[in-house]
């Protein structure tokens, strides 16, 4: 079944997402799914639309009953209408648009009512042909809402037909009702999203920031990690390629030692599975902690410390450089893959060779010995 938001959940919704909250986030708070989310955002551009208001000269639901009680009492029109002080010529053409004096619901005639009332004016670019052309050709040579703007009002000062806003324009673009702009015109912007963000909006450590259960946070990991003194302290991460497909990178924090695991899917299970494998090849000196962000690929983090002995620490939402030495990994692992590329066409052995040339190269933070030498020299691997 559909789901449906009242009029309080999506004003929430609106507010939330200004507010700089993800859409997995207000889902989660909503009992929704953020695709229901996004699709209600969508059609505005993530812009929250001014809220509907009756005019005071409308007539209202209470009158409108007074209306069908009246009629059923067989009134005339012109004693109805003086009942309500209002005009004859109201209260008939009130009963007559909506089924006749016989079938009159007051229910039916005011929602009636509330949904021809929602007729969209045409906006200032749709109107002014002549500001929609130049406000296009800015866009497309890359040209900000606000330069724009401000440029229109230097130049033309005196034409106050050829002023108009940075909100318009914004609003012109994002509002998928209004056509005069496309809504594609949005990759000639700085930041070409398809919604309009908020300054405060981050995507970065969304994925299940809130429903990561029984997850023990970095800052109760014991301080003595922090010094890189000792081995057996792991930080992980997902990285992703093209047509859904993912790697695991792990990255001692003491000698950057690195593994890059192949993977099913980025499930939990399928994550947890090959972290699993992998832990339980090397030694137990080499066991100690593992660091991740708060990705829900590990929300079975509880069956990995019991089949491992690791315990797991995440990172706080939106905060990379708690696993800096990960990140920096990563962007390593780049030079091989490629943003953009498919890495489910690699195999294990592939992975292997990459992992090899990182744990051989000298590294400067290690006094130019190897990951490799530095390992070797405390413990011997195996697997």
């Amino acid at each position: 079944m559909k789901r449906t938001f009242t009029t309080q959940e999506k004003e929430f919704v609106f507010d939330s997402w200004k507010q700089g909250i993800g859409f997995s986030d207000i889902a989660s708070l909503l009992d929704s799914k953020p695709g229901t989310i996004f699709t209600l955002l969508r059609d505005t551009g993530g812009i929250k639309p001014p809220t509907r208001q009756r005019k005071a000269k409308h007539l209202t639901l209470e009158e409108r009953e007074e209306i069908r009680v009246s009629l059923s009492a067989k009134m005339s029109i012109r004693a109805i209408a003086r009942l309500l002080n209002r005009s004859p010529s109201t209260i008939s053409r009130e009963v007559q648009r909506n089924r006749g004096r016989r079938y009159y619901k007051a229910v039916d005639a005011n929602n009636r009512a509330w949904r021809m009332a929602k007729r969209p004016k045409q906006c200032l670019l749709e109107s002014n042909t002549e500001l929609r052309g130049i406000v296009i050709d800015k866009l497309e040579l890359k040209w900000s809402p606000e330069q724009i703007s401000g440029w229109l009002k230097k130049i033309m000062s005196r034409r106050k037909s050829m002023q108009i806003s940075a909100e318009t324009i914004y609003k012109t673009i994002y509002y998928r009702t209004r056509l005069v702009l496309s809504h594609l015109m949005a990759k000639h912007l700085r930041r070409s999203h398809s919604l309009r963000h908020s300054k405060k909006h981050s995507r970065k450590g969304e994925r299940g920031t809130i429903n990561i259960v029984n997850g023990v946070s970095i800052h109760e990991r014991p301080k003595h990690i922090e010094n890189r003194r000792s081995l057996g302290h792991w930080e992980g991460d997902l990285v992703t390629g093209s047509k859904n497909t993912h790697i695991a990178t792990l990255v001692d924090r003491k000698s950057r030692y690195t593994f890059i695991l192949k993977l099913k899917g980025k499930d939990a299970q399928s994550v947890n599975d090959a972290l699993i494998d992998k832990f339980s090849t090397l030694p137990e000196k080499l066991r100690q902690t593992l660091t991740w962000d708060r990705g829900m690929e590990l929300a079975k983090h509880v069956e990995l410390t019991d089949k491992t002995g690791i315990p797991v620490y995440f990172c706080d939402p939106q905060s990379p450089w708690q696993r800096g030495l990960n990140e920096n990994t990563n962007s390593l692992i780049r030079q091989y893959f490629p943003k953009k590329t498919c890495l489910g066409q690699h195999s294990q052995d592939r992975l292997n060779e990459v992992a090899a040339q990182l744990n051989n190269r000298p590294r400067k933070c290690l006094d130019f010995k190897t990951p490799e030498q530095v390992i070797k020299n405390s413990v011997a691997l195996t697997g």
